[in-house]
């Protein structure tokens, strides 16, 4: 499936399971268990926004990359990517305000350096989900040889 330049909904339900807590719930997909964060009255054993907020921005990076890097005719042995949001008062309110992320690609053979570099930097320009937020967003990454 490819994307075209039709738009897109996506349908998200949230429950409320009591407290500060609540279900995130897409038709056909497993549970999402989440909450408030504990330094804001919540409990550390649930997804909290921010954690998918950071998430969604890391898995869609991941996405655009493997698909630049199936239309590149390039195979890679291992990707991660460690990202950190930065929260921060704002007025009175809070902002994810920075988020970094770091990535590992593992490749076979040096001669892919440059073209998994590519694939990596378009990854992160066609990143719609994270293009959508309004924090700045710095990428580092690692290519290794194995």
């Amino acid at each position: 499936m490819s994307l075209s330049d039709q738009s897109r909904e996506y349908l998200v339900r949230v429950v409320w399971t009591g407290g500060k807590s609540g279900d995130v719930l897409v038709s056909n997909k497993p549970t999402i268990r989440t909450g408030s964060p504990p330094e804001f009255g919540g409990t550390k054993e649930f997804h909290s926004p921010e954690d998918l907020f950071v998430a969604s921005a890391s898995v869609c990076f991941m996405n655009s990359f493997v698909v630049f890097t199936e239309k590149m005719h390039i195979r890679f042995e291992s990707f991660e990517v460690e990202a950190k949001g930065l929260l921060e008062k704002v007025g009175q309110s809070y902002e994810i305000t920075h988020l970094h992320m770091k990535t590992k690609v593992v490749i076979e053979s040096e001669d892919l350096r440059s073209k998994m570099a590519r694939a990596l930097e378009l990854g992160a320009k066609y990143c719609y989900v994270a293009n959508s937020m309004k924090c700045p967003k710095e990428y580092e990454n690692e290519i290794v040889v194995r």
